[in-house]
């Protein structure tokens, strides 16, 4: 926090360790919602989606929410325009040199309700169309070579920092025309933001997420003053020409593609890379057959999404599964849990790619907020994937993996492999 107001700093401080105190006071006592949105590892996230289902369609939880892991009644709320977007744990306001600093979640379209979800999502939306990403697929393939080029002669690495978090930030970079070839502060700058997705927990993190957005906020407010002096073919150069469009909803806009195209991506592939360590079958196949390449990624999404869960309430009295809810009463709705619904997948908890209705999960969610870069997540994980396996066939586990720890999102932030047959490790629980 500035050093300016140290009381503002007590201030938040202390709300924060009580919140923290009796979310955690609330886990311990069994609340499986409360055990969910804890960031702690001791709680098996997937134990605890099935204990929401198995209490019924639609339960409670002391939190003063209801909760679902049932993928009828989460689909339902989904395409609902009763509903909108909830934050659970809006981070703080945080000051800037020119007011207050734009976040890419909470100012932009992926948490706004109509209309101005609408508005500022229909400007980006012709560059995700399947026809533009159809004009982007050589390009993709082609950063795809040129990371595991760099690679080539290496008897170890770490998958996601050296070849998983690299390849989705070069692809988005080039889409938005973000100049120059060094984008490693992207990294540093989405994680800040997307830990926060969980709610600040401490006056560092809040520090870490102040600074990231700063330097973000500047860093983009340069590239707009370029684009807007020399336009190029890219998602800056139409926003930055867009007129009526205010400063706040152009950076929103912008940063928001950056950190989500780039942060579900390198969960994707690392979630699918873990999955494939164990199926060298699988591996075989994906590098011979791109249709069994997009059945893997289709079946990681529903089995291992990137994103856990997701928060809606309705803006008037409703009507939900048997249960009458009154205006904004939370709804949390687990789409990992959906995904493994047995009304809806047989054998939910197997890996079984090309499984009859599999591309029913909601993984990229649904209705009005379907991810807009859902297309190119799933490309770029396909082409990931057979570059990876069909250079390095052998590639092994060779250390320890570190998951993210957080309990919206899912995905290993360390995965160190080796491409010789020799470093052979076995694949730790995660």
């Amino acid at each position: 926090m500035p050093s300016s107001a140290p009381l503002l700093a007590l201030r938040t401080a202390t709300s924060l360790l009580v919140l923290r105190t009796s979310l955690r006071a609330r886990a311990a006592l069994g609340d499986p919602v409360a055990r969910l949105l804890d960031t702690s590892p001791r709680w098996d996230r997937n134990r605890e989606q099935e204990r929401v289902r198995a209490g019924g369609r639609l339960g409670r939880s002391d939190l003063g929410m209801r909760v679902t892991a049932s993928h009828a009644v989460c689909g339902q709320v989904l395409r609902d325009p009763a509903f909108g977007v909830l934050q659970p744990l809006p981070p703080p306001e945080l000051p800037g040199p020119r007011g207050r600093l734009v976040n890419p979640v909470t100012d932009s379209f992926l948490t706004l309700n109509p209309p101005d979800h609408g508005r500022l999502r229909r400007l980006a939306a012709p560059w995700f169309t399947p026809r533009g990403l159809r004009a982007r697929q050589e390009s993709v393939r082609r950063v795809v070579d040129e990371h595991l080029d760099a690679l080539a002669g290496r008897e170890r690495f770490d998958l996601v920092e050296d070849f998983a978090a690299r390849v989705p930030v070069r692809v988005i970079a080039d889409l938005l025309g973000v100049p120059g070839g060094d984008h490693s502060a992207f990294g540093r700058w989405g994680s800040a933001i997307i830990s926060a997705l969980d709610g600040v927990r401490s006056v560092r993190q809040a520090r870490a997420l102040e600074v990231a957005l700063a330097e973000f906020e500047a860093f983009l407010g340069e590239l707009v003053e370029h684009r807007r002096r020399e336009p190029g073919d890219d998602v800056v150069s139409v926003l930055a020409a867009e007129p009526g469009l205010s400063r706040e909803d152009l950076l929103a806009t912008t940063e928001l593609l950056l950190v989500a195209g780039f942060e579900t991506t390198v969960n994707l592939i690392g979630n699918a890379v873990l999955v494939l360590l164990e199926r060298p079958e699988d591996r075989e196949r994906l590098v011979a057959e791109e249709v069994w390449a997009e059945a893997v990624v289709e079946e990681v999404l529903r089995l291992d999404p990137p994103v856990r869960y997701t928060l809606r309430a309705p803006f008037e009295p409703v009507e939900l599964a048997g249960s009458r809810l009154r205006p904004m009463t939370p709804v949390m709705l687990l789409l990992a849990g959906a995904n493994r619904d047995p009304e809806v997948f047989a054998e939910p908890d197997r890996f079984l790619p090309g499984r009859e209705r599999g591309r029913e999960h909601l993984a990229f969610s649904s209705g009005i907020h379907y991810c807009l870069g859902a297309g190119l997540a799933r490309m770029e994980a396909v082409a990931a994937l057979r570059g990876l396996f069909g250079r390095f066939p052998d590639l092994r586990l060779a250390g320890r993996v570190r998951s993210r720890r957080s309990g919206t999102i899912r995905g290993p932030v360390s995965l160190p492999v080796s491409t010789s047959v020799g470093h052979t490790i076995e694949l730790n629980k995660r």
